[in-house]
């Protein structure tokens, strides 16, 4: 699909790897065919990433309403191996209005590549962020009926005279004097790691077919704005529409934008958390309803052959030992939900593997297949499918580490089912509650069931949402069908469950403003005499 362009942009990470580099991939589309005689697309772009032969969504941007030529203000950030080939695919869907799924939306076309035929431009190492508000006062009215819908845009002059869009502002409605949410933004997004480079701002009233009116521009640079912040001054600039400086005798301007504040923000890695004390504290949850079969049958997903470890042992192995590293104490409580226990033999939907209340934790990764493989004998498989107990069990304990307000404790629900849960309700209540906290949850799908709408909580197919109409406040599920990794390796599976892993962590903690607790140490060990 030759409509679809991409822009790389490469920021060197400080990450493990000596060959490790970061690369930010910008995306816009030309010429968008009108499938719809009515009304234009509503486009937006997903990206996929091929491994062992699949694709999977790394991200997506945002959807821009009626648009034939969108210019997205979503920025991918991919890992760039040199030494490695890697696929990529831009998927463009036209999405309805009032639908952000892709359940529904009309596949326009795609283009493939690799990320090495993307043109890059390296830019500094400079990892900081900066925290950016503004406001405006007295912008020109555009709307007849309404005051104007105004939207700010901040592209960055790149050395070849082309603009970057850096940043889109939400649109304040029928406000001339609107007052925008302030966003962070890294430094090198924002000027290449150049104090003095130009930034172009401009000013639109939102339009809803698309055709947005210009209402005004100006320039400036991040070194004016910081001087300004560090000064105590306000700053603020005439918003100009060159039209009218050329036709009215009285123009002056069609407003004024101001900066409310200007901040530079450190933004701590996965590796500085884990460096600074933070443990992951992994917990497992086995799936033992009836549905699995008889663990006595050969058929069943249970089953235990004497040579060959069925796919829940495969799932927790291959995910609990990339775990495991990063808990210094090695101990994982393990859960297990939907059958009939003893001695009364009652159905529980949160369980102790061991079958010790009190103590659930196994000693390691083996220690968890142990207590798995004896329970089995035990036990009834029943039902139904609830999943939600056991994610409220493992926010308990995560609220409780919410509390201290530190970087210490961070909680990784590992889920392991053969089916469509059927406590959905219940099971986005908890993971919209779970999404304020220290917490994440993967979930694996085992065995050949249809799992579509368990896609729905994760959160790549739009926002997931209580039953209430509450959005998480971040995405924490991560679902995979097991069956597709059948015949790959388990370091393929494990990579694919715990890639989201390390930013929601960091997204977690930035968010919260909590600093890794040893940095300061941490960092010290990271200065190396010549």
């Amino acid at each position: 699909m030759s409509n679809i362009y991409e822009s790389a942009e490469a920021t060197l990470g400080f990450i493990s790897s000596p060959c490790l580099t970061k690369v930010e991939l910008r995306v816009a589309c030309r010429g968008i065919s009108d499938r719809d005689a009515l009304s234009k697309p509503d486009p937006c772009v997903v990206l996929k990433m091929q491994s062992h032969g699949q694709w999977f969504e790394v991200d997506r941007t945002e959807v821009i309403r009626s648009s034939s030529g969108p210019v997205f203000s979503k920025i991918f950030l991919v890992d760039y191996y040199f030494e490695e080939v890697q696929r990529l695919r831009f998927e463009l869907h036209d999405i309805s209005s009032g639908n952000n799924g892709l359940r529904d939306a009309d596949f326009l076309g795609a283009m493939e590549c690799t990320l090495g035929q993307v043109t890059a431009e390296e830019l500094s190492g400079n990892d900081d962020y900066v925290e950016l508000s503004f406001s405006a006062r007295k912008l020109d009215d555009k709307d007849f009926f309404s005051k104007s819908d105004p939207f700010l845009e901040i592209f960055r002059i790149n050395d070849d005279g082309s603009e970057s869009l850096v940043h889109r502002t939400e649109t304040v409605m029928n406000n001339l004097s609107p007052v925008w949410k302030s966003f962070k933004v890294s430094l090198n997004t924002l000027c290449s790691g150049d104090h003095d480079r130009e930034l172009k701002c401009t000013v639109w009233d939102w339009d809803s077919n698309g055709k947005h009116d210009f209402i005004g521009e100006f320039q400036t640079t991040f070194k004016e704005m910081m001087r300004a912040e560090q000064e105590g001054k306000q700053i603020q600039w005439e918003c100009i529409n060159p039209k009218y400086q050329m036709k009215k005798k009285n123009y002056r301007n069609s407003g004024t934008v101001i900066l409310n504040h200007c901040k530079i923000i450190k933004m701590y890695s996965f590796l500085d958390y884990i460096m600074g004390g933070c443990q992951i504290q992994f917990t497992v949850a086995i799936d033992f309803t009836a549905s699995n079969g008889d663990p006595r049958n050969s058929c069943s997903l249970h089953y235990i052959h004497p040579y060959q470890p069925n796919e829940y042992l495969k799932a927790l192995v291959a995910v609990g030992e990339i775990c495991q590293d990063y808990d210094s104490d090695k101990m994982f409580p393990a859960f297990g939900f939907g059958a009939l226990i003893p001695p009364d033999f009652k159905v529980s939907h949160d369980f102790a593997v061991n079958f010790d209340e009190e103590n659930p934790e196994c000693a390691g990764i083996q220690g968890v297949v142990e207590a798995y493989q004896n329970c089995l004998p035990k036990i009834q498989l029943y039902g139904p499918t609830n999943i939600a107990p056991i994610i409220q069990k493992v926010a308990s304990s995560a609220s409780e580490e919410m509390h201290t307000k530190e970087a210490m404790e961070y909680f990784i629900l590992l889920i392991l089912t053969d089916g469509v849960i059927t406590d959905m309700a219940d099971t986005r209540e908890a993971i919209v509650h779970a999404s304020h906290l220290p917490m994440s949850v993967i979930i694996v799908g085992v065995g050949n069931a249809d799992f579509t709408d368990m896609q729905i909580l994760d959160g790549d197919d739009g926002i997931l949402r209580s039953p209430k109409g509450e959005p998480v406040l971040r995405d924490i599920v991560q679902f995979v069908p097991f069956k597709d990794f059948k015949h790959a390796s388990p370091a393929a599976l494990a990579k694919s469950v715990l890639a989201e892993v390390p930013n929601q962590v960091v997204d977690y903690y930035n968010a919260k403003g909590i600093k890794p607790k040893c940095i300061s140490d941490y960092e010290s060990s990271r200065t190396f005499s010549p």
